[in-house]
């Protein structure tokens, strides 16, 4: 398996797992008794990971939202719990839903699917993706099933920040690319209307995945072949675990 067979056959399912804990009910619930409602606790919490910051800054990391959608929520938020803090906790949250979800799975292949993907992690390069950066630097569960959903949100951040770049070299904005990609959520990320896209939106979106890939490369590279199957593996096995609760 090539570095590029291990991260495109990740992609799809690391996306689902690593954003399967944004609106859980139980996460939704601990969010409430911070004094979060469930889309302020997701703003302040993923964004949390960028330390107490601006707005704008948040904005610019996460893409594709409306920027009012996000400093409405994130300046409410900020009043409530420090960003940093509500970071910290929210990822906490990840790593407890982990600890329920994949209960089921044989702790070695968890215990694999970790050490592959810390060293995708450490291995990928930090310039232009803060939010990736920041994620990956918070505290892990010491729970291995709780740690692994800890690890696939990490990885979600990685490819995410990656592709918002390669959005922008194929010439689109993340509004434009977003409108494209998922015309049925616009409003939904705060926008009243889609925006305008060239004709050519969709040969520049496959453009930006396939430059996305190309840009993960170099991380996936330090993989064995026994490691990337151990990821491949992992991934998988969660991805099947958290189908029900999807």
């Amino acid at each position: 398996m090539t570095a590029r067979d291990t991260l495109t056959a990740i992609a799809g399912p690391t996306g689902d797992i690593g954003a399967s804990f944004y609106f859980h009910p139980a996460t939704v619930a601990a969010g409430k008794e911070l004094g979060l409602n469930g889309f302020t606790f997701y703003i302040l919490g993923r964004g949390g990971a960028l330390g107490d910051v601006p707005a704008a800054v948040v904005s610019a990391a996460f893409g594709y939202f409306n920027p009012d959608t996000i400093a409405s929520a994130w300046d409410k938020a900020s009043e409530t719990m420090s960003p940093s803090a509500a970071g910290q906790a929210y990822f906490d949250e990840c790593g407890r839903r982990g600890s329920e979800l994949f209960a089921g799975i044989d702790p070695d292949v968890l215990e694999a699917y970790v050490e592959a993907a810390d060293i995708v992690i450490d291995h990928a390069d930090l310039a232009a993706l803060p939010l990736f950066a920041g994620t990956s630097r918070l505290t892990c569960s010491d729970d291995i099933a709780g740690r692994a959903m800890q690890k696939a949100a990490v990885l979600r951040e990685l490819r995410g920040s990656v592709h918002l770049c390669a959005v922008l070299a194929s010439g689109l904005s993340d509004a434009q690319a977003h409108a494209i990609k998922r015309p049925g959520d616009v409003a939904m990320f705060g926008w009243e209307e889609a925006p305008s896209v060239p004709v050519d939106g969709d040969e520049r979106m496959d453009a930006a995945e396939e430059l996305t890939n190309t840009m993960l490369e170099r991380a996936f590279f330090a993989l064995t072949s026994e490691q990337a199957d151990a990821l491949v593996a992992g991934t998988t096995a969660m991805h099947a675990a958290i189908r029900p609760a999807s």
